[in-house]
């Protein structure tokens, strides 16, 4: 039997969830057709088949997370054998007896949370993760306790509902985010009564952005962790925020700097209607270079985006709102819009910020 395994998906993807299969055990399929589609990286992908050939086996069932590498279809034919495609990796056979009560460590590093093997063997019989428990013990020790009262808690609560497709990915970005950056924010106020009735915001913002990346370009780039390096990127491709009820998606616009109002505007209607249809290519998924958040669309004044690697900087945009200021010696009522600028401090100085997001209000502020 040929087996066909996941394939590495790029932008360093781990897994993906499998949402459809388009064979069933003995469909006769050519290459490149359709084999299944899987959810990864805020994106429906479609899996083209790598043989021809009659299908013999499906190693996973719709809503499994699969690992790259693992086994997915097994087709008629010599190949590798399948003997070890349903092995559980990381089951492990013990004995019967406690051999010692040692405190151990659970998670990564000095920081995990410590408990002896009775008390993890009593938060794995009641389902309690150990992340979640708050201790009592001395030094930070959790308690058998401990884990009753979060059981107790947990029992009066929703059924835990675990986090798959694009949420799933959202997740994990996330954790890198919170893992590898050190995330600063700025904030200012830019007036825009001078912009004309029906201005386009979102095109602005994009103009706008680009004036910030021309002034100040440390702020369109990816770092490199292991290497401690920067690399400034000469092409501006957008990352854009959008919320939809599956999660954050982050679909990317490519070459903005040299791309008219009128090309964005056709550009973000197309982007919208492929995230609704759920058909954005993964291609259009990867790749930003920084990132919008026009997140005063729905609410909110300031936030501190995150950075999500390798960029190193995200624009946020709050609700404009009409308030009262000094204008020309006068107070007066105008149209007022927030900002909110998190860069990555690692790659990104408090000048090269300051100095883009006064970029940014200044092209802004332009009627």
């Amino acid at each position: 039997m040929k087996i066909f395994k996941l394939p590495d998906l790029g932008e360093g993807l781990q897994e993906a969830e499998l949402v459809e299969w388009r064979v069933r055990p003995g469909d006769e399929v050519t290459v490149d057709a359709p084999l299944l589609a899987v959810e990864t990286a805020k994106a429906a992908v479609e899996i083209p088949s790598p043989y021809a050939g009659r299908v013999a086996r499906l190693f996973a069932e719709i809503g499994d997370i699969v690992h790259i590498g693992a086994p997915l279809v097994g087709f008629e034919g010599e190949g590798e054998e399948s003997g070890d495609a349903g092995t559980v990796v990381g089951a492990v056979k013990s004995g019967s007896h406690v051999l010692a009560e040692t405190i151990q460590t659970v998670g990564h590093g000095g920081g995990g949370v410590r408990a002896t093997p009775a008390v993890r063997a009593l938060a794995h019989k009641l389902g309690v993760e150990l992340a979640m428990v708050t201790p009592s013990g001395a030094d930070g020790v959790i308690m058998a306790s401990d884990v009753q009262r979060v059981a107790r808690i947990l029992s009066e609560a929703e059924p835990a509902e675990p986090l798959r497709g694009f949420r799933r990915s959202m997740a994990q970005n996330m954790a890198l985010a919170q893992a590898e950056v050190a995330p600063a924010t700025i904030m200012d106020d830019v007036d825009i009564e001078s912009w004309s009735a029906g201005e386009d915001v979102t095109a602005r913002l994009i103009r706008a952005l680009v004036a910030g990346c021309r002034a100040e370009p440390a702020l369109n780039a990816w770092f490199e962790s292991g290497a401690l390096s920067r690399r400034v990127l000469r092409k501006i491709d957008l990352g854009v925020a959008v919320d939809m009820p599956e999660g954050l998606f982050v679909p990317v616009l490519r070459n903005v700097g040299e791309r008219d109002p009128a090309d964005l505007r056709a550009g973000i209607n197309r982007m919208r209607a492929d995230l609704a249809a759920r058909r954005v290519p993964p291609e259009e998924m990867r790749g930003a270079t920084i990132t919008l958040s026009n997140f005063g669309v729905i609410a909110g004044r300031y936030a501190a985006p995150v950075v999500v690697p390798p960029t190193v900087a995200i624009l946020g945009a709050g609700r404009i709102r009409r308030e009262p200021v000094v204008h020309d010696g006068a107070i007066v009522a105008r149209r007022i819009m927030p900002l909110s600028l998190t860069f990555d401090h690692r790659a990104v100085s408090g000048g090269e910020a300051g100095r883009f997001l006064a970029a940014v209000m200044l092209d802004l502020s332009a009627p």
